[in-house]
Parts: C-alpha cells; structure tokens; sequence
C-alpha cells in the first residue's frame, strides 16, 4: 500500500540537496509497493514547512524538486523531512490528495499517513462546524486538522507527542502515521496501529543500547519505564520506513514499531511511549533494536530488466535457503526450530486450518493434499477476508496457519486476532522477520526467501510451498507407514533446486509462447490434485502483470459449466502430470480437444501422450508428485512476465496494486 519515509538529522550538519536526495531515494526504495502519487516536505523559509507533492511517478516528484538547476545549498545542523507514496483509498490519484496534508496554512501541523481512517466522516463534520476547510477527499486531512484543534483549544502546553496521542485516540482503523510541526521544530512523532512501521538508527559510533524501554502513562521515567534511547549527545540519525529495504542503505539497526506505540524523537533521543488504555495489561517493556540480515544488493535488480524477473531466476538459491538448516539429507530428517516445541501439541490438534490471502493462499491449497496425507489430520484452507465476514467458529483445540509473505496483511492479522480470542494455536509462515504476524503468533516458520520487491509474488511463493512441505515431513515422519513416501518427497527436495534451473531453461520457449498469447484478451487454465493451486496461482500473475483476464479451473469441473468457453479461439493451458490424477487430467485434455481447442500443455517431459496431443507443450522434469507444483508454475511465472513486458507494461508495479496489503 503507501509507502512512509521520514529522515532527522540530529547534530549532522546536511545540505538541503543531500536532506531530498535521501527522501526520494527512500521512496524510490518503497515504490514497489504500489502508489499513484507522491510527496514530501521540508523546512522552508522563515521556519515553515515546504511541501512538494505529485501526481505520478518519483521520478515526476525528483523533476519537480531539482527542476530548472533549483539550489538547495542550506545546511542544517538538526532537521526533520517526511514523504510519501501514496495509493488511492479516498479521493482519485491527484495532487491535491496526495500526502503530506496538512492543517492548513501556515501548515503548523502535517501527516503522511498509509492506512485508512474509518470513522473520518465524523471527525470531518465535527471539523467543518468549528470553521475548519478541508481541502482534498482524503480520510487522511482530518488528522493533521485534528492536531491543529486540539493544540487550539488546549489551555496546557502540552508536548508534540501529548497532541498526537490525544490525536490517536479519537481515530478508528489502520494506519501508520509520521508527524512534523512548525510548531515543535526539529521533532518528529510516529504512530502505528495496524500499518508496518520500522525505525532506523545510524551514529557515527556504535549502537551499543540493544533496547528501547517503553513509558507508560505520566509516570515518570526509571530504569524500567520510558528510559530514552540516547547516545550521550552524540551526532545521530533517524530513518523511519514502511519496509526495511528503504532503510538498508543507511542502516541495519532498526525497532520495530507494534500497535499503539507512540514513537517520539526530541532533542536527538528517542522515546517510545505507549496508549495510556494499554498501561494495566500490557507486560512488554521494551522494544528491541535488532540487526537486519538484509544485504544491499539483494533489494537492486542487477542485470534483470525488473525484479520479478530477478526473483524468478533467483527460485533455486530461494528455495535452497529455504531448506538450509532445516533438511539434513544425510540423516533424511527434517528440523523446524520455530515449532519444534509446539510440535506434540500440532499432531494431537483436531484440525489444521490454513488462513491466507492472494498467492499465499494458493500455497495453502497446493499443500493441503499432502498435509492430510502424512498427519491424517483434516485441513482446511480459508481465505482471510471470507473467514472473518462467516465469524467461523474456532476451538481451543485447532491448530491454525497463518501465511502471509508480508506478515502484515490486514485480513490475515484480523483473522489472527480473531482466533487469538477463541484459544486455538497459532502458527506464523512468514517471509519477513519482526513482522505483525511472526510477533503475534505463538511459534512459526520464517521462509527465508530473502527480499521480493516485485508486486507479483514469485519466489516467496514456491518457498511457502516448500516449507508447508517440510511441515507436513515433520507431522508425519515417524509414522512407520509413511516412511517411504517421506523418503521420497526428501530425495525430491534434494533435487529441487536443479529441476527449477532446468526449467528456466526454457525461458526461450516460453517467450516466443507469450508472443503468439499477447493478443488474446484471455486465457483459460486446467489442472486438478497437487496443481489446482498452479492453474489458480498461474491465472493470477497473468491478470495480475498482463492484465490480462485468466481463470483458474479445476479440471473435474469442467462439464459443470467452463467447458462452454472451450473453442478454437480460446487458449487453454492443462497441466497433466504424472500423479493420481493423471488419468482424470488426460480426460479433460480429450474433451478440450474434442471441442476444437487448441491446448497449451505442462507435462513430465518425454511424455509422448500427452506430447502428441498438444498444440504446444511444456516439459518439467520427473519429480515426485507433490513437488510438481513448483516446477509447473514457473512457466507461468515467465509467461506472465513476458505477455507484460509484450504488451509494454510495468511490472514490477501492476496498475492499482500494491505489494503489502495493509487495509481491508
């Protein structure tokens, strides 16, 4: 969604130059996220605040402010600059609703803002009655123009962070919002509730405090309450981000921010301070400064022409990651630390619910087939925002997954907090470390996939694949009755990441396929068992890059309505592979072509039956038959990047989309 970036230079002296260098380098860094607009501020002439705002690109935002040999030659000793990517919820891509917004002139008060506030109507019409003008269609404008009331109409002199909590509790939704004031020079206030938040420190010496403590209330501070994040007076500075890899660059010490902390910077120290509802029942006292893992150049394309290209050919060193540590293919065993002392409790649960969105999902689906098999234990996959709209009902004796490769998707962590309340067990699959997710669940499973900055999810994917895989390997691997088929899917995962290079290979291949697709308006794809998910996974990168429309189908619901699209002109792709459903998958390969189709096939390779009955065909290597969902997908993966890249757009950053979902 949006994306948040704010720097502070603390006794760093910084020309103005450099100061928007690094705001727009920051956002660059975050525009993967998906926005229709830009904006950021500065400190302007005679103590306010310059604002610079853009419908478009970053790049449009960079002309903007260095148009016509602009100078920015001032050097600030101390100085607070915010900016924003924006994504459209309320009001179209303009420049007007773009952030930041403002108070109103002389802008004593103004917000970048990702999330969505949900009751703003009414602090809106409470507003414009005490003569308030509001000058965009945003949910956002009402904050910054709340502030200015309540600093208004306030008799006490209270501190930016007092207003921006007073602030914060009269707002309902999800958000991430980043403060600065004319009124309160050279500070900067942060909130969190619902909307990924990260703070980076960087010092000329080293960060040797490896925590923050919290303060609750007006208490007032001791060593266990609200003592400041300092660094004796030393030069510092401070990043904030809605993602680490805006950060990375600068730094690899960040906190992460959690619901309703009050993240405030004066005078060089950082304080974090909690919601006053929160002071009887919290029992944290601190947040950590933690060290990112993260490397440079894992989050800049490199010789690819975009990432989701990048992240496509980096799947056999992803998914090797993925396993590293936790297969031991000497012994054959399989060790997940992050539920290894969860794991009596998982294989005694009654059911397994699997609760996701979008790709992560799809995994979900390829992986449930399996997970049955090796545990004998039901499992049922949910969609997030479906699960929530039924209130289903959940036991205290359900084990429930949660996948997210964010670990900050809305529907997902609603879903979470929602069976956190009915007691069942909860386990985190997540691709990134100190997210929501990976905090609020009980044990889980990092994916290890390492960043994915492309929109359309590629790597993460077939890495949420693999370690469903290796979960179900860990539920049913001292069962005596499964050790074979567990000895095979091992040996399969040993293989892996060979098979994936292998079928990259066929990159060629797929591209001149995409050349004869890209001027169809649609696309059709057929599979059943193990790859269902691929046919669903498959039709959404291409509606997702192409734009153009795509269907997944399950193959044995062919003659309960799809087969009617079925026709010469309509392309179908069908994967039949090897497996239990390689007789049922050949059926419907027949009555495809029975109706003049021209069928597009994935198959095992030198699979002459299949081959001769293909318009054009796919060969994936022989793999065991619960692995074949991360070799067919890949295909798929290229011949939506390529029917983008054909039809000329961008895609790494598909129209109206946005990689980390964190709104409803």
């Amino acid at each position: 969604m949006c994306g948040i970036f704010a720097y502070l230079n603390f006794c760093v002296p910084c020309q103005e130059k450099k100061i928007l260098e690094i705001l727009l380098k920051g956002l660059e860094r975050l525009e993967y996220r998906g926005y229709d607009s830009a904006g950021l501020a500065v400190n302007g002439k005679d103590g306010q605040i310059k604002i610079i705002k853009r419908q478009g690109k970053v790049k449009m935002l960079r002309n903007i402010v260095f148009d016509e040999g602009k100078e920015y030659n001032e050097v600030y000793d101390t100085h607070v600059g915010i900016a924003h990517t924006r994504w459209a919820t309320h009001g179209e891509p303009s420049e007007r609703n773009s952030h930041p917004q403002t108070s109103g002139e002389p802008n004593k008060f103004i917000v970048v803002h990702n999330g969505i506030i949900t009751n703003y109507k009414d602090i809106k019409l409470f507003l414009e009655k005490e003569n308030y003008i509001f000058t965009s269609d945003t949910d956002t404008e009402v904050i910054p123009k709340l502030a200015d009331y309540i600093y208004s109409h306030t008799d006490a002199n209270l501190e930016f962070n007092e207003i921006v909590e007073r602030v914060v509790s009269q707002l309902e939704g999800a958000f991430a919002l980043v403060f600065k004031s004319t009124l309160y020079p050279n500070e900067v206030v942060a909130v969190r509730r619902g909307s990924p938040l990260l703070v980076g420190i960087k010092s000329e010496g080293d960060v040797m405090m490896d925590k923050v403590h919290i303060k609750y209330g007006s208490v007032p501070h001791t060593d266990d309450n609200g003592k400041a994040f300092n660094l004796g007076g030393q030069s510092a500075e401070y990043f904030f981000s809605s993602d680490a890899s805006a950060l990375i660059e600068h730094t690899d010490r960040v906190i992460f921010v959690e619901d309703d902390d009050i993240t405030y910077i004066k005078d060089g120290s950082l304080w974090i301070k909690r919601l006053d509802q929160h002071a009887k029942t919290d029992t944290s006292v601190s947040r950590d400064i933690i060290t990112l893992k993260m490397q440079l150049q894992e989050i800049m394309k490199g010789n690819f022409s975009s990432f989701m290209q990048k992240e496509i050919f980096e799947q056999p060193d992803s998914l090797v990651n993925t396993m590293r540590g936790r297969i031991d293919f000497k012994t054959n065993t399989v060790n997940l630390g992050g539920i290894k002392s969860h794991l009596e409790d998982i294989k005694r649960c009654r059911r397994i619910i699997i609760i996701a969105s979008g790709t992560s999902y799809h995994s979900g689906v390829a992986t449930r087939q399996l997970l049955e098999e090796l545990s004998n234990i039901p499992v049922v996959v949910e969609l997030s925002s479906d699960f929530l709209d039924r209130q289903t009902p959940v036991f205290r004796d359900d084990v429930i997954l949660f996948i997210s490769q964010s670990g900050e998707t809305a529907d997902t962590l609603n879903a979470l907090r929602y069976c956190k309340q009915r007691g069942a067990l909860l386990v985190g699959i997540t691709n990134t470390v100190g997210s929501a997710i990976s905090r609020e669940t009980v044990c889980g499973i990092h994916i290890n996939a390492g960043p994915e900055i492309g929109v359309a999810s590629t790597k993460a994917y077939t890495s949420q694949i693999v370690c469903l895989v290796m979960f179900s390997l860990m539920l049913g691997g001292d069962r005596i009755s499964k050790q074979k088929r567990c000895q095979e899917i091992i040996d399969g995962l040993k293989e892996l990441p060979a098979r994936v290079k292998e079928v990259l290979q066929l990159d060629p291949q797929i591209l001149k396929l995409a050349e004869e697709l890209s001027p169809e308006r649609s696309l059709l794809l057929m599979g059943r068992g193990y790859n269902y998910a691929t046919c669903l996974e498959g039709a959404l990168k291409v509606k997702e890059v192409s734009y153009m429309h795509s269907e997944g189908i399950l193959s044995g619901e062919l003659k309960h309505g799809p087969l009617a699209l079925v026709d010469r002109d309509m392309p179908c792709v069908i994967i039949v592979v090897k497996d239990n459903t390689y007789t049922k998958c050949h059926n419907a390969l027949q009555q495809v072509i029975a109706r003049q189709g021209r069928p597009i096939t994935i198959c095992e390779r030198g699979d002459e039956n299949v081959e001769s009955m293909s318009y054009r065909c796919i060969g994936i290597p022989k793999i065991p038959d619960c692995l074949t969902n991360i070799l067919a997908i890949i295909p798929l993966q290229l011949l939506s990047f390529h029917l983008a890249v054909l039809r000329g757009l961008d895609v790494d950053c598909p129209r109206n989309l946005a990689k980390s979902v964190t709104t409803e």
